[in-house]
């Protein structure tokens, strides 16, 4: 069988879902269908050219064939004229970026079997390939006069040494040496077991050439396992702000990260911050003046708002602009004048750009910012010389287009997936606001009714939750509720407390609380919707992944309204969490300290304490390839229902790391058994 296919899901049961219809022949024409996750495209990372005239864009899209994800670079005039893709074909071409005459565009692309740097001048069309690196470069940045490129990439290191092991004997095959690993993050969800180094910071000639190391020692000076740091160029070329966590513990302080100048001559270096508490996302205003960048005071709560600082370019008067705001803040990006630093950030699951005046005066430019297929997802931009921004516009029915701003107005350039959207109209996406039964505090949530959707009529209801747990849903499109629902159920997806872009009060009302009071918050969801009339509460449904996962089971825990559930990728037991994870330093956020210090609040907001009490018929699915929430902990409460003889499924997902969406085919299974299982004990009218 084709490891690609969708039956190659696992499944470890006796029961069968292979009863459960063929999609074509159970889903009603003009609705979206677990297939048209090949058929979505979405348009990301718009970069406009220094000139405003030209916007180039990575857009994302899965073939069927090879089920596999891509992208390419589109590029479209600003006016929305002359749109037309830059590169083709089963590949991932991906992070472009204008040189500063916008005379070139360096990108990355696997194009010839592993990631290099492109440049592409676009007078011609002619590219080059300016890189042959073993280890994958990423982060790119030009240098200010456009002879170089920065980028940050792994150096091998050698691990640790315990013994000298013999050479085989001439023409013997023995089996692969053991791995060590002696870093508290040894694996990584998404990536699989580290090997041993460090990521650095290179430069190289925009023209090919052997590329530079600027950055050295056993520090992550280019990035983690979170993602690369990308390098910002000062405007005489001779510095490189980054952010490093070059602290001895830096294993156990992991976000304890500091912002640096590294000399591109000779790498010399000097800390710029000392705080404990990360310091981010660096960038040297155009004059040089001064330098924006992202951070906190480290106070070891569960979510802590991510501020806006500025400080002169050596390191001096470092204030925050944002304090007021309560919003986190992202992508801090200069006006070309250096008046201010335009950033990201969300309010009420909102994604919108803001400015700061470097005086400190706040405006909020635009709503709107995304480009997702997940309501959880975020958006995108970019700022031309002349002020004109470029970025990605979305909205419930629409996945994600390219935009531009100008003095405010927005204008919408693509539209790429009307033709699909037009054929297959989603579901209706209704906000709510409504009172929790713990408090009487006002949750907000989103409610998407199933295509052709009649008040009169009565509908099951599917709860979804999303993870995080310091995370928010918003007014996005998102293609799993859209199938759910084009399957004829209504679906709610709410905020509840801890979620994030209603202040750091609300998101820690979970801190060292978790699961909990967010039950109530959710619960009371379900009474809302059930409320407006048009819900068959004979036919309740739960799920969520991650974060959702664990609410899931608290759920059923903590009520038998459901007929079934679908908790997926969940933390079933905290205490072997905190040993198995890829993010074991998290307990000091989310716990007061080790679980062998605090066993019994471990255990009491684990969900095995109660899980004797679940009586719901339950379908636990897991990534084989997770290292956020190991397989291990959906086995323990599969397992638990089996010894309390309650209906439950294991579906056990091969290569798939957190999230299940790695292999498009996997997605589309991953809908298919929530909506299939939910199915399966829907009473009948």
């Amino acid at each position: 069988m084709n490891r690609t296919s969708v039956l190659l899901i696992t499944l470890v049961a006796a029961l069968s879902l292979a009863h459960v219809p063929a999609l074509d022949a159970q889903e009603p024409p003009a609705r979206l269908t677990a297939m048209d996750e090949f058929q979505i495209q979405t348009g990301t990372d718009p970069q406009i050219s220094p000139d405003g005239k030209k916007i180039v864009y990575v857009r994302r899209f899965a073939d069927p064939m090879t089920d596999r994800r891509y992208a390419n670079l589109w590029i479209i005039n600003a006016d929305g004229s002359d749109h037309r893709p830059l590169t083709t074909g089963n590949r991932n071409d991906v992070s472009p970026r204008w040189s500063p005459d916008g005379a070139r565009l360096a990108y990355l692309s696997d194009t010839d079997g592993k990631q290099q740097i492109y440049v592409r001048w676009m007078d011609s069309g002619q590219t080059a390939r300016i890189t042959n690196l073993d280890q994958a470069p990423d982060a790119i940045n030009w240098s200010p006069d456009g002879k170089m490129l920065s980028f940050s990439a792994l150096v091998p290191g050698k691990g640790p040494r315990i013994a000298d092991l013999p050479m085989p004997p001439s023409g013997a095959k023995w089996a692969d040496p053991p791995s060590a690993y002696d870093r508290l993050v040894y694996r990584f969800n998404g990536v699989g077991y580290l090997k041993p180094g460090y990521m650095q910071i290179f430069v190289v000639s925009a023209e090919g050439g052997s590329p530079r190391q600027i950055s050295n020692g056993n520090f992550p000076n280019g990035g983690n396992e979170f993602g690369p740091s990308r390098a910002s160029w000062t405007p005489d070329g001779k510095f490189l702000i980054v952010s490093v966590n070059r602290h001895p513990e830096s294993d156990h302080a992991f976000f304890d990260d500091e912002v640096y100048e590294f000399s591109v001559a000779d790498g010399s270096l000097r800390a710029l911050t000392n705080r404990k508490g990360p310091d981010n996302s660096p960038v040297v205003s155009p004059n040089g003046k001064w330098i924006a960048y992202t951070g906190y005071d480290d106070r070891y709560q569960g979510h802590q708002t991510t501020q806006l600082y500025l400080m002169n370019r050596d390191g001096s008067n470092s204030h925050s602009l944002s304090d007021k705001l309560d919003r986190d803040i992202a992508d801090p990006q200069w006006a070309p004048d250096s008046s201010g630093v335009y950033f990201r950030y969300d309010d009420q699951g909102d994604s919108k750009i803001g400015f700061y005046s470097a005086e400190g005066a706040f405006k909020k430019i635009t709503d709107h910012l995304a480009s997702t297929v997940n309501a959880g997802g975020s958006g995108s931009f970019s700022i031309a010389r002349s002020g004109i921004i470029a970025c990605t516009y979305g909205r419930p029915d629409i996945p994600g287009d390219i935009a531009t701003l100008t003095g405010g107005a927005m204008k919408v350039l693509t539209s790429l997936n009307q033709d699909l959207l037009e054929q297959k109209k989603p579901g209706h996406v209704e906000e709510i606001w409504y009172e929790s039964s713990k408090d009487k505090r006002k949750i907000q949530g989103w409610i998407v009714q199933p295509p052709g959707f009649d008040p009169t009529k009565k509908y099951p209801l599917i709860l979804e939750i999303h993870g995080g747990p310091f995370a928010d849903y918003g007014d996005r499109f998102d293609f799993e509720k859209q199938v759910l629902a084009s399957r004829g159920y209504v679906v709610l997806y709410t905020n509840p407390r801890g979620s994030t872009s209603y202040g750091e009060e609300f998101s820690n009302l979970i801190h060292h609380a978790y699961p909990g009071d967010d039950f109530d918050d959710l619960n009371s969801g379900v009474d809302a919707v059930i409320a407006k009339g048009y819900i068959d509460t004979d036919n309740l449904f739960v799920t969520g992944g991650s974060g959702g996962g664990v609410l899931t089971c608290w759920t059923i825990e903590h009520t038998d309204r459901f007929r079934a559930a679908a908790p997926l990728y969940p933390v079933i037991n905290w205490y072997s969490f905190a040993l198995t994870s890829d993010i074991p330093f998290v307990t000091k956020y989310w716990f007061a300290g080790n679980p062998w210090d605090n066993t019994e609040n471990y255990m009491q907001r684990s969900l095995t304490n109660l899980v004797s009490k679940v009586k719901t018929p339950s379908l636990i699915m897991t990534g084989e390839a997770d290292y956020r929430t190991p397989i291990s902990e959906a086995e323990q409460f599969y397992a638990a229902l089996k010894l309390l003889n309650v209906e439950a499924v294991l579906v056990r997902v091969p290569e798939e790391p957190h999230g299940i969406g790695r292999r498009p085919s996997h997605h589309i299974a991953k809908m298919l058994y929530i909506a299939g299982w939910f199915d399966q004990h829907k009473t009948k009218p």
